[in-house]
């Protein structure tokens, strides 16, 4: 299927902000309307919903969430946490990227100590994967392959979605992480925005744009290529050999009821791990049994060892990255996003 490449910044038009808003409004329910006392609000980053779905049923079923109704809105993960600064009602709120965690904290809406739990307030984990058409025709191994010339890739775009910048930076720390110099890693990633086709707006429409038939792959999270996979699509995916480890986080608001702090326990218990762990994520904890995964390369060990595993500390933490690659004027990604002229 041919592609079109277009002109624009990485930060998408105010418009399509406000279409994207009224869309999660719609989806639950609107600004701060009146709950019942066993309704409660979810606002999260598109990727997780199947998770979340059977989550919520599952909860349903224990005697903390008996009788619990839910409203929920799911999107591009900064566009989630923008909608619900804005005044999105929300009880628990999950996102991409703690720097998302991070501004709800500064408005108050989040506790400070969201993070001071067991698990350092993330509830899902999984690695940045490559996707392939099945078969994988082009021979793809790993990062150095995504800069031959005619590589056509598909990654959503970092200016809304958190799944595009664990992806860019894995890409970079591929370079560093094996002794090169962030020289090298920026030329890197020069060569391989040149490649890039197309900028869904999240994780998700990033997959549905690639199984319609766009480009050759799709940078992804290991989890949503299995769940491609489950669905049907007829596409496989490569775990490079050093890749990122993604860590989503998950808390509920300064104004939730005690029923979603009792859903956020269950969320990272062993229990709400193994649902999490059935639609291709990584449990936070070794003693979940993930059993057998459908869509997994091995179902039977979905989640591989991986060679050289970079986590977001070794890259300075979020404060520090996302002034250092995705700031509007000066920041890496940008920069390098903004010469490509793909939008």
């Amino acid at each position: 299927m041919s592609t079109v490449r277009t002109v624009g910044r990485w930060v998408r038009p105010a418009l399509v902000m406000m279409a994207g808003l009224s869309l999660a409004l719609t989806g639950c329910g609107g600004g701060s309307a009146a709950k019942s006392g066993s309704e409660l609000s979810l606002v999260a980053f598109s990727v997780p919903k199947p998770a979340y779905d059977d989550l919520q049923k599952d909860f349903a079923d224990t005697p903390d969430g008996k009788g619990v109704t839910w409203k929920s809105s799911y999107g591009a993960s900064g566009d989630q946490a923008r909608a619900v600064m804005s005044g999105l009602a929300a009880d628990y709120v999950g996102f991409s990227l703690q720097s998302d965690m991070t501004k709800l904290v500064e408005k108050k809406v989040v506790a400070g100590d969201w993070n001071s739990g067991a698990t350092k307030g993330i509830v899902s984990t999984s690695v940045v994967t490559i996707v392939v058409r099945k078969g994988n025709p082009l021979g793809i191994t790993g990062w150095d392959d995504l800069i031959r010339p005619g590589v056509k890739i598909v990654t959503p775009n970092p200016g809304s979605s958190g799944s595009a910048r664990w992806n860019v930076l894995a890409a970079y720390s591929h370079i560093t992480a094996n002794g090169g110099s962030e020289a090298a890693a920026t030329d890197y990633l020069t060569k391989y925005y040149a490649n890039v086709v197309s900028l869904p707006s999240s994780g998700r429409e990033a997959t549905s744009a690639f199984t319609s038939g766009t480009g050759d792959v799709l940078i992804s999270y290991e989890n949503e290529a299995i769940a491609a996979r489950q669905n049907g699509a007829a596409v496989d995916y490569v775990v490079p050999d050093t890749t990122l480890k993604i860590e989503n986080p998950g808390a509920v608001t300064t104004t939730a009821p005690d029923t979603a702090k009792k859903f956020l326990a269950y969320v990272v218990s062993d229990a709400g791990q193994k649902v999490f762990a059935s639609h291709g994520f990584r449990p936070l904890s070794d003693s979940v049994t993930a059993g057998d995964v459908p869509g997994a390369n091995d179902p039977a060990k979905p989640f591989p060892a991986v060679k050289k595993l970079v986590t977001i500390s070794d890259l300075g933490g979020w404060s520090a990255v996302s002034k250092k690659f995705f700031d509007p004027e000066t920041g890496i990604v940008t920069k390098i996003q903004d010469a490509s002229g793909v939008s």
